[in-house]
Formats: structure tokens, sequence, C-alpha cells
């Protein structure tokens, strides 16, 4: 990469100021590429953790990087059109997406023009656990197996659960309609039913809400008062969670409480023992990661075709946190990524 004298790099949404650094050995006429990044949903805290991390990700890098985040809206046919669009009189030189609907994306490759694009947390294709790219255009895939991920979860609980015969077990999942819960749920189902003592009584639907999961966890305390553990898929539906257990006169320590995505909040009560374990996300790190990839594709350098996620965060940070992980020296400063 040659060096481009007297150029600075900031980039901000939708603008990039040059600034010092380097300049990419091709690309458009100034020197500057346009990145587009396709968000599930814009006002997520998630995928706006991931596009700042696309932005951080290009000063790293050095590169003047012309950024624009699109606003999926979580609706999986808005999504496909932004695609699309991008593709073709957009005039981008890259995308990277954080898929609502990775398999329903599938229907926009091959693309009519040949850019490259990125997955982040979920791939594009009709198998949701498959981190390959499934499809011609995709380039790299920075994720981890949905249900890898799930299993990891359940296995813990089975260990909690080790001592309690029944021990009762609520699910909570973000949307049965979605390919990625399902394949959750199922990899939930696939390890708890292995263990006699442990009796599945509910699978209620948070719809990645902490209200919405409030609303569900307290009709199942209805019913199942004596709940041993609830495993949750997402750390907003596990805060709804813990809402409804001191609603209803449950101390929250008391029940296997667990979340998925590393929020600051789910780091926190995971420290306080309030909640015994969370599957951490690093989704600015993982903005980054993609962001390296999309740079390689863009100027014709080898890509990793897969970018496991759990790789990806601060070094000495284990991906399944604990109490324990936690405390040790080179985890103990980490608050956790985004705000849920």
């Amino acid at each position: 990469m040659r060096q481009a004298p007297g150029k600075v790099l900031a980039v901000a949404a939708g603008v990039a100021v040059l600034a010092s650094g380097c300049a990419p050995d091709t690309g458009s006429a100034d020197g500057e590429y346009r990145v587009a990044v396709l968000a599930a949903s814009a006002q997520n805290g998630y995928n706006q953790a991931v596009y700042d991390g696309v932005v951080s990700g290009a000063e790293e890098l050095g590169i003047s990087v012309d950024t624009k985040i699109l606003d999926g809206g979580f609706d999986s046919t808005t999504q496909l059109s932004q695609l699309q669009t991008a593709a073709t009189v957009g005039g981008y030189d890259g995308v990277i997406v954080v898929p609502h609907d990775g398999p329903s994306l599938a229907g926009a490759f091959p693309l009519a023009n040949s850019v490259p694009v990125i997955t982040v947390l979920n791939p594009i294709g009709p198998d949701v656990d498959d981190m390959e790219p499934q499809v011609e255009g995709v380039v790299s895939t920075v994720a981890v197996p949905p249900s890898d991920a799930a299993a990891r979860q359940a296995e813990d609980v089975v260990d909690y659960c080790a001592e309690l015969d029944p021990c009762k077990v609520s699910l909570l999942v973000g949307s049965l309609s979605s390919p990625l819960d399902i394949a959750r749920r199922d990899a939930y189902q696939g390890v708890l039913g292995e263990h006699g003592n442990i009796e599945v009584v509910s699978t209620v639907e948070g719809n990645y809400d902490r209200y919405q999961s409030l609303s569900a966890v307290s009709n199942t305390l209805q019913s199942n008062r004596d709940v041993d553990a609830i495993l949750s898929s997402a750390d907003q539906m596990t805060l709804g969670a813990e809402l409804a257990l001191e609603n209803a006169g449950i101390a929250p320590d008391s029940v296997y409480l667990t979340g998925a995505g590393g929020t600051t909040e789910a780091v926190q009560a995971v420290r306080e023992g309030r909640w015994k374990a969370n599957y951490l996300n690093f989704p600015a790190s993982m903005g980054a990661a993609a962001m390296e990839q999309l740079a390689n594709a863009m100027t014709d350098k080898p890509v990793e075709t897969v970018v496991n996620a759990d790789t990806v965060g601060p070094e000495g940070v284990e991906p399944y946190a604990t109490r324990e992980t936690l405390a040790e020296a080179e985890a103990e400063d980490f608050t956790g990524e985004w705000n849920g």
C-alpha cells in the first residue's frame, strides 16, 4: 500500500474527511472507497456498534472510506431491496451487511455488479449454521454458528441442573418465525433433552425486547413459579425476565439467568452475580474485522472467508463469560462493546 502524503483519515456517518494515513492502491479516482453498511435496524444498539466498528476499523487500516448506514427496519424485504440497489445504482465499492434474515437475502445474488459483500453475525444463504460463503458475491462471514453458541449456553444449564431433579427450565427466544431463532431453540432442546432430570416447561418469544419479554415471562411464571433456569438468547430479553422475576417476588439470583450479546448491562449483571453467565458478542470488533476483510477484497488481497467472531474481542476476554472469567486480570476492565 503506497503512502498518500498529506491525507488524513477521519470517517463519520455518511461523510469521510481525509486525514493522515495510507491511501489504497486502487479504488475511486480520489483514492476514496464508498461502503454501504446495511443494518438490520439502524436504531438497534448492536447494529450501531457494528457500524461504529466499521468506521474505527477503516481508521485503523489507514484507508479513506465514505461510509453510509442503511436502515433495514427489521424488514427482510426492505433489506433485500437495499442490497440490490447498493450493488447497482448505489455506486458502492463494497457492502457490509448485518442480515435481518440471511436466507431471504440470498435472493439478491449474484449481484448485478461484482461488489464484494461481507456479512456480520449471520450468514447469507439457506443454512444459518454454515459460515462459509454460500452464495456468489459474499466473500467473508464474521460470525459463529448460532447452534454452536446456543448449545454452549445449554451445556452450562446442564451443569447447573446436575443436582436438581426435576430441574425446570424456560426457554426465551427472539422469534420462532426466524430461522436463526429456530436453530437456537432446536440446539437448546437438543442438549437439554439428553438429560432426564431437566424439564423444559415453556418456550416463549421475547422479540429481542425487554418489555415483551417481561410480559412473556410473567405469563410463564403464573404456572411455573418454581422455574429453576431461564435460558435466553439475547440480553435485552434476559433483562425483561429479570424484571418479571422481581415483580413476582422471586429473587433473580435464585434462578439461573443467562443471556447472549455482551451488553454493558449484561456484563455488569454477571459481575454482580445476578446472572450466572453471558455469551459475549463483540459487535464493534466484528465491524472492524468486517472492514478489514472488505478492504482486502477491494484491494485484491487475500480474504479470510470465515472470521470466528469469538476471537475478535479484546485479548484475554473469554466469549463465554462467568463471574470468574470476568474477574481475571485481563478482563477486569471489560464493560461490553454495546448498550442493549
